[in-house]
C-alpha cells in the first residue's frame, strides 16, 4: 500500500497521463451532467468530513468503553485520528495542490501552489473512521468491513463529482487511510499501555481514604480513616484499621481490638432497669484498653479517656452529667 501511495505521488509530480485524466474528468463537469444528484451527494459527502463523523464515532466509542469498562476502543479510535492528521496533514502542507475549481493552467498538475487537496481528506477520513470501527467491531466484522469500504468508495466519488478533488486526490486518500488502518495493529502495545495507566489512574481516582463507617474519635479530629472490616480475630470480633496518618494524627496504634458482640437476650439483661440500679452502669470490656490509646488526643481539650458521651456519639445522660469509661 505504501508503494501503491508513493506511485500516485510520483505520477502527479512528473504530470503522468494520470494527470491529463485528472483534466478531463474536471472538465467534463460531472456535476453538470447529472444535476438532480447534486443535492442528495452533498448530504451524503458529510460521512467524509472529519468533524461531524469522529464526533459522532467519539460518542459512540466513548459510551462503548464506559459500559464494557475497557478504555481500549477509544483510546484505539484516538491513535488512528492521531495518525491520520499528522500523514495527511503532512503531504498537504508538503505538496500544496491546488483543486479543480482553482487550477490555473490546464494540463498542470497544480503543485506547490499553496493548496490543500492532495491527498484527499474527505476520502482518507472516511476510510479510517468507518475502517477503525470495523477494526473494533466484535460481531460481524466482516460485514461492517465491506460497510466500511463502500462508504470509503462512495464519498471518494463524490468529491469527484462534486470536482472538489482530482481522481489522483481520491487515489492517495484511499491508500493514505489504507496506510492508517494498517498501522493500527502495530499500536496496539502502545494503546494496551496508555489503558493501563487509565484503569491506574481511574482507581486511584475512585478510592475512598474515608470509606465506611468511621469511630467516633476519628470523627472529632477531623481525620479521615479507613474503617471496614478485616476478618473476624479470636474473639470473633471484627477488627478495625485507621490509616497511618489518621492513626499518628490521633496517637494511638492502628490496630485496636474491638468490643465483644454482645446478643440481644444478654444486652437485654444487662440494661435491665433493676440490674442497671443494683448494679450500675454495665461495664464494657476491652474499653478501658482503648482508653489507653484515646488519652492523649491532639487538639480536642477536656477528652480524658472517651470523654464526655456527647461529644463522641456514645449517648447523652442528664443535663450536666457526662459518662467515663471506666
Amino acid at each position: 500500500m505504501a508503494a501503491a501511495y508513493a506511485a500516485v505521488f510520483v505520477a502527479v509530480l512528473t504530470g503522468s497521463p494520470l494527470v491529463r485524466f485528472d483534466w478531463r474528468v474536471a472538465m467534463w463537469r460531472p456535476y453538470r451532467q447529472w444535476p438532480q444528484s447534486h443535492g442528495l451527494l452533498e448530504v451524503l459527502v458529510v460521512a467524509g468530513q472529519r468533524g461531524p463523523t469522529a464526533t459522532a464515532a467519539l460518542a459512540w466509542l466513548g459510551w462503548h468503553s464506559w459500559r464494557s469498562r475497557s478504555p481500549r476502543p477509544l483510546l484505539v479510535f484516538l491513535v488512528a485520528l492521531v495518525l491520520l492528521n499528522v500523514s495527511v496533514g503532512a503531504v498537504k502542507v508538503a505538496t500544496g495542490r491546488l483543486g479543480p475549481h482553482h487550477a490555473h493552467a490546464i494540463g498542470s498538475s497544480e503543485l506547490f501552489r499553496g493548496g490543500d487537496i492532495f491527498p484527499s481528506g474527505h476520502t482518507a477520513n472516511s476510510v479510517v473512521i468507518w475502517g477503525t470501527l470495523a477494526y473494533l467491531a466484535q460481531r460481524h466484522r466482516k460485514a461492517a468491513a465491506a460497510l466500511s469500504a463502500l462508504a470509503a468508495f462512495v464519498v471518494g466519488l463524490i468529491t469527484v463529482y462534486l470536482g472538489t478533488h482530482w481522481f489522483s486526490d481520491v487515489l492517495g486518500g484511499w491508500a493514505a487511510g489504507a496506510l492508517v488502518l494498517l498501522a493500527l495493529p502495530y499500536c496496539e502495545p502502545f494503546v494496551e499501555r496508555l489503558a493501563l495507566r487509565v484503569r491506574k489512574l481511574a482507581a486511584t481516582l475512585s478510592t475512598d481514604p474515608a470509606s465506611g463507617s468511621v469511630p467516633a474519635a476519628a470523627t472529632v479530629c477531623g481525620v479521615p480513616a479507613d474503617w471496614g472490616p478485616r476478618g473476624r480475630d479470636g474473639q470473633g470480633g471484627s477488627r478495625t484499621r485507621l490509616t497511618p496518618v489518621g492513626a499518628a494524627t490521633l496517637g494511638f496504634s492502628s490496630r485496636i481490638p474491638a468490643p465483644r458482640r454482645v446478643s440481644p437476650a444478654g444486652a437485654a439483661v444487662a440494661f435491665h432497669p433493676r440490674v442497671w440500679n443494683e448494679r450500675g452502669p454495665p461495664r464494657v470490656t476491652e474499653m478501658s484498653q482503648m482508653e489507653h490509646h484515646f488519652s492523649c488526643v491532639p487538639g480536642v481539650s477536656g477528652m480524658n479517656g472517651w470523654g464526655d458521651a456527647d461529644r463522641v456519639g456514645l449517648g447523652a445522660g442528664a443535663p450536666g452529667e457526662s459518662w467515663r469509661v471506666l
